[in-house]
């Protein structure tokens, strides 16, 4: 399972919903979603500031995120903002790998 942290801002209209639905039943509701997608939603907050709600969930593959903050943002009652996760060990496994890159501008390949 991969793990992502998505957070979210309610537009005007998505806020008279969660007005409507309240806290809870908008949790009932993205974790369905969640768990129809083979995944699982393992905390949800809701927040002050520009962000309304932070949730951390995890999920089969990126497809599955994919579909899920599709539905999501064209429901036109939210806005996401998603982030892959990575385990220390995954973090591990990268800067492990080599990779022939060169930076803008810079002469011969190198990693970074």
């Amino acid at each position: 399972m991969a793990k992502f942290l998505i957070v979210s801002s309610y537009t005007p209209e998505g806020l008279k919903g969660l007005v409507k639905d309240s806290g809870s039943g908008r949790r009932a509701a993205f974790e369905t979603a969640i768990k129809g997608l083979g995944g699982k939603l393992e905390a949800m907050y809701f927040a002050f500031g520009k962000h309304d709600t932070v949730s951390l969930l995890d999920l089969p593959d990126n497809v599955s995120a994919a579909a899920l903050v599709l539905a999501v943002n064209a429901s036109g009652m939210l806005q996401t903002q998603t982030t892959p996760l990575l385990t220390p060990e995954e973090v591990d496994e990268a800067v492990k790998k080599t990779v022939k890159y060169r930076a803008p501008g810079a002469s011969g390949a190198r990693r970074g």
